[in-house]
């Protein structure tokens, strides 16, 4: 880890302007140019430090095409700044000398303070993952201020200061997911390893991915941290292999101390994205590192991802997230209201928990909504203008069935029990309407095949699959049976 002298000497070497040697801004006006452009498009935080220090010399060749080079005072300095700020300092180079292209070059005497050696000589592997800062460091009990805490490095995903341990309402669906995150938060060494969180969209996976990032930076500033999308991930493996620069891509993902990665799904069918994953995951976990995961889905249930893939993924811990109930849905309206400031009546806040079920960022939109009304408009908030300012969210939530009214239903047209629906029978009389019944879940309801399976005694994935091929078979050549899952999908949707 940086030491505390080193990192001291280096924010004096870079932001000391008295200490840089003249650069060539003043022979080409198209280097002053860029620089402007590079301060409007980085902000003027990260122009200061990364831009501001270096040189830029401008060439042309026989055809008049400029050239631009990009002297830094150092190796380290040079890396950063090409990993980080190359692909937006060539492309706002081309627009300045259209065919033009750019190299990156140390050009140690351009610092000219004691302290430049001592950087360029500091190893650069020290650097290769983001660390937090001395400078911001926090101490152990204070309260977490994201104000003073360090802006992630550009090749995150950056951290939202609303997703904390402290903004999140904890209920029985999401209990062990929470108690989960926290521990790994809270605790140095991995308890488990991977956790592997679970759950549909808008029911707080993102949500504990922010806030274990945030509490980790808090307890343990010196941990280096990545958290990042799977998308994401896949861009700069992809990059890496584009500019044959690998080498630097391992390193700077097998040297963090926790690495997290959001909505892992999307590496599905990318095979050589899944390989280096693969090969990243077992790195870290073998050297004791944490690794945290989220997805829509358990780590068995990933679609097109390789099967060695998802047995290390249910490693660790795996911790799913539910639909909030009632009474959580009542915890976070409640908790939301509070944070706005606003006094909403009891009346609408049990309306809307009633009303909305379907995730968690939908009940936290429409609270915003009637808010705002409220605000904007000046109107008291009642049940009436709740209805009114949500009637069109309220059409969609009204028309959603749900898989127990299917099973109702179709166990009433076809005179058995419900509880055949979850039974292991196989005779025909009870295997049928279960499958019709699987079908128009898969037909009228949002629910994903695993889901579905889970509803009927727990069923895999394939059986629903079997089941919704099965009806869609038999409804192509007898047009009675047809008639008779067509006569239920309108009764359950009228």
């Amino acid at each position: 880890m940086v030491s505390m002298a080193i990192m001291k000497q280096m924010d004096e070497t870079f932001n000391s302007s008295d200490e840089i040697a003249d650069t060539p801004e003043s022979v080409s006006p198209l280097w002053g140019e860029l620089r402007a452009r590079l301060r409007d498009h980085l902000g003027e935080t990260a122009y200061r430090r990364w831009i501001e220090p270096v040189g830029g010399s401008v060439s042309q060749n026989q055809n008049n095409v400029s050239f631009l080079s990009v002297s830094a005072p150092t190796r380290f300095m040079r890396d950063w700044i090409e990993a980080h700020y190359g692909d937006v300092v060539r492309m706002l180079w081309r627009q300045l000398a259209k065919d033009g292209d750019v190299e990156f070059v140390v050009v140690s005497t351009l610092l000219k303070s004691p302290a430049a050696t001592l950087v360029a000589e500091a190893p650069t592997s020290i650097f290769s993952a983001p660390a937090v800062p001395q400078q911001y460091s926090v101490p152990q009990n204070a309260p977490l201020n994201y104000s003073t805490m360090p802006s992630m490095p550009s090749e995150e995903a950056p951290l939202d200061p609303r997703f904390t341990f402290d903004n999140f309402v904890v209920g029985k669906p999401n209990e062990l997911a929470y108690a989960a995150a926290r521990r790994v938060a809270d605790t140095e060494t991995p308890t488990f390893n991977p956790l592997f969180l679970y759950g549909g969209s808008g029911l707080g996976k993102t949500h504990l991915m922010h806030a274990i990032a945030w509490q980790i930076r808090h307890n343990f500033p010196n941990r280096r941290v990545i958290y990042m999308s799977a998308e994401k991930f896949m861009y700069q493996f992809v990059r890496a292999l584009r500019y044959k620069d690998t080498v630097s891509f391992k390193e700077q993902f097998r040297s963090v101390d926790v690495l997290m990665i959001d909505d892992v799904q999307f590496i599905g069918g990318k095979d050589t994205t899944q390989e280096e994953f693969f090969h990243t995951f077992n790195a870290l976990v073998d050297r004791n590192r944490q690794v945290i995961v989220s997805a829509d889905k358990s780590p068995q249930d990933l679609d097109r991802v390789e099967e060695r893939l998802r047995s290390r993924l249910g490693w660790g811990l795996v911790a799913d997230l539910h639909p909030a109930n009632y009474e959580l849905r009542l915890g976070i309206l409640q908790a939301k209201a509070a944070k706005l400031g606003c006094a909403v009546p009891d009346k609408v806040i049990e309306f809307l928990g009633h009303k909305i079920t379907s995730n968690v960022r939908e009940l936290e939109g429409a609270l915003n909504r009637i808010v705002a009304h409220s605000q904007l408009v000046g109107r008291t908030i009642s049940l009436e203008m709740t209805q009114e300012v949500l009637a069109d969210v309220l059409r969609v939530t009204e028309r959603r069935i749900t898989i127990d009214e299917i099973q109702k239903k179709v166990a009433e047209h076809f005179n058995i029990r419900v509880a055949d629906m979850h039974s292991a029978r196989r005779a025909r009389a009870v295997a049928r309407p279960r499958q019709v019944a699987m079908y128009l879940a898969k037909q009228l309801t949002p629910r994903s095949l695993p889901e579905i399976g889970r509803k009927f005694g727990g069923r895999d994935h394939t059986t629903v699959i079997h089941a919704v091929r099965k009806i869609e078979e038999l409804s192509a050549y007898d047009n009675t049976f047809r008639e008779d899952v067509d006569l239920l999908r309108r009764l359950l949707q009228g």
